[in-house]
C-alpha cells in the first residue's frame, strides 16, 4: 500500500505512548501534507534533541546541560527532595509551580509482574544524595497505584535512620470533584487523610 519509508515511519511512530497503527497513519498523513511547515523542523527538532538532550546525572531530569537547571538553580531548596517515577511527573510537579524543592526520578517503580526491582530503579543514588547532602525531607511523588505505593513504603523503609522527615502526596477527593462520581478507593483515602480546617 506504501512504500517502505512510509511504512517504517508508520511503524516507528505505532510504538509512541497513544498511538496505534490507525492514529501513526493519520499522523504521517498530515506531516506528508505539511511537509515544509512541520514535517522538516520536526525532523530537525528530533536530530537536535537526539545529539543534544542527556539524563541529569543527580535527579534523572532530561536537559540540555547536566546538572540540569533545576538543579543548577541556586533558588532551589537544597533540604527538599522531591521523588518521582519518571520525568514526565517531574515536569508535571513542575509545571504546577507548587515547589522549589529538587527533584529525584527513579525511573520506574517496583513490579513484580514486570520483572522490576529495587536494582533496577535509581533508589542507590537517591540514599547517597541523602546521606551525602542535607536533606531533611523526602516527599515521595509516586502515583496512587499498587505499584506506587509498594515503591513509596520500600523506599521509606530504606530511607528510615537517615535523619530525613519521609512524606508523601496527599490522596482523596480532587479539586472541583464531586463525590457522587469518586471511585471507592478514593473516597476511602479522603476519609483517611482528613484534616482540621
Amino acid at each position: 500500500m506504501t512504500g517502505p519509508e512510509l511504512a517504517r515511519l508508520i511503524q516507528l511512530l505505532a510504538r509512541l505512548p497513544g498511538l496505534g497503527p490507525r492514529s501513526a497513519r493519520r499522523a504521517v498523513l498530515d506531516l506528508m501534507r505539511r511537509r515544509e511547515q512541520l514535517m522538516l523542523p520536526l525532523a530537525e527538532a528530533l536530530r537536535e534533541a537526539a545529539e543534544k538532550v542527556v539524563a541529569c546525572r543527580s535527579c534523572g531530569n532530561l536537559d540540555t546541560t547536566d546538572p540540569c537547571a533545576i538543579c543548577a538553580d541556586p533558588r532551589r531548596e537544597p533540604g527538599t527532595l522531591v521523588v518521582v517515577e519518571d520525568v514526565g511527573d517531574l515536569w508535571a510537579i513542575e509545571r504546577s509551580g507548587a515547589t522549589r524543592a529538587r527533584y529525584h526520578v527513579l525511573g520506574g517503580v517496583l513490579s513484580a509482574l514486570d520483572g522490576i526491582g529495587p536494582d533496577d530503579l535509581d533508589i542507590a543514588g537517591l540514599l547517597r544524595r541523602v546521606r551525602d547532602g542535607a536533606v531533611g525531607e523526602v516527599i515521595l511523588a509516586l502515583n496512587a497505584t499498587v505499584e506506587g505505593q509498594t515503591t513509596a513504603h520500600y523506599v521509606a523503609d530504606r530511607l528510615a535512620g537517615l535523619g530525613c522527615r519521609v512524606t508523601r502526596l496527599a490522596h482523596g477527593v480532587p479539586v472541583g470533584g464531586e463525590l457522587d462520581y469518586l471511585d471507592d478507593g478514593t473516597l476511602i483515602a479522603a476519609l483517611k487523610s482528613r484534616r482540621s480546617l
